[in-house]
């Protein structure tokens, strides 16, 4: 009898059912997108090995294994070797970096090492919805900052931080919060921006949905106090986004 069952992506793979509704496709983190030849000719051959039906370049500067069948998922990652890269859930899926001035001759500051900083401590991190971060060493903004839930922009004198920033259905421009911040800062300030954005958000709200609801004003209050203060604004908030 032939087997009708609709396939679903599977999440603890992280591997997403493509258009055929047969194959999967998998995506090996690398952050920032900056690797070396060795690793990019292991992806080749465990692409050749696996007969993938293409490798593809993501926005989240991954390279994607496409058409992987379901019962070899589980030995390509064995084989990769590789942390999984976050393209589906409830989590920071992503912190997408431009060359900064680890590389690039228009850059203003060093975005690599930024980004790769919040990439350790929050790529894969679980939160109320998916959030993506994007770290551009210039007003260039090569990381698409002002389209991500969290991002930064270098200039002269440090990073414009920005919040609320998405590009799915109607989109949304990230709005400026603070600006001239250091990337001692920016880490500290991206660390309270999601406290304040896992305590008050529903489940699949994304930062801006959330902003759009209680007012972006009120939300930097909360990121501009502390202790019982930072709780009493907290619980508004919570009220606020009922």
């Amino acid at each position: 009898m032939e087997n009708t069952e609709t396939k679903k992506d599977i999440i603890e793979q992280v591997a997403i059912v493509q258009r055929d509704k047969e194959t999967y496709a998998i995506a090996p983190h690398i952050p920032g997108g900056i690797t070396d030849a060795a690793t990019l000719r292991k992806i080749a051959d465990i692409s050749d090995k696996y007969n993938c039906k293409a490798l593809k370049l993501t926005s989240a500067q991954r390279i994607a294994l496409v058409g992987i069948a379901a019962e070899n998922i589980e030995d390509v990652w064995r084989d990769l070797g590789m942390e999984k890269g976050q393209a589906i859930g409830l989590c920071v899926r992503s912190v997408k970096i431009c060359p900064g001035t680890t590389f690039c001759k228009r850059a203003k500051q060093d975005s690599v090492s930024l980004g790769l900083a919040l990439d350790k401590r929050y790529h894969g991190r679980s939160l109320p919805g998916k959030l993506k971060i994007g770290v551009s060493g210039c007003p260039n903004n090569c990381a698409e900052s002002c389209v991500k839930d969290i991002g930064f922009m270098g200039s002269n004198n440090g990073y414009t931080v920005m919040v609320g920033g998405y590009a799915s259905g109607t989109g949304r421009l990230a709005e400026v919060i603070c600006t001239e911040k250091s990337e001692q800062e920016c880490l500290e300030l991206t660390e309270k921006i999601i406290d304040v954005y896992e305590k008050v958000a529903k489940r699949g709200q994304r930062l801006g949905r959330l902003l759009n609801k209680i007012g972006t004003e009120n939300f930097r209050r909360a990121l501009d106090c502390s202790g019982d203060e930072y709780e009493q604004i907290i619980q508004e908030l919570i009220e606020a986004n009922a």
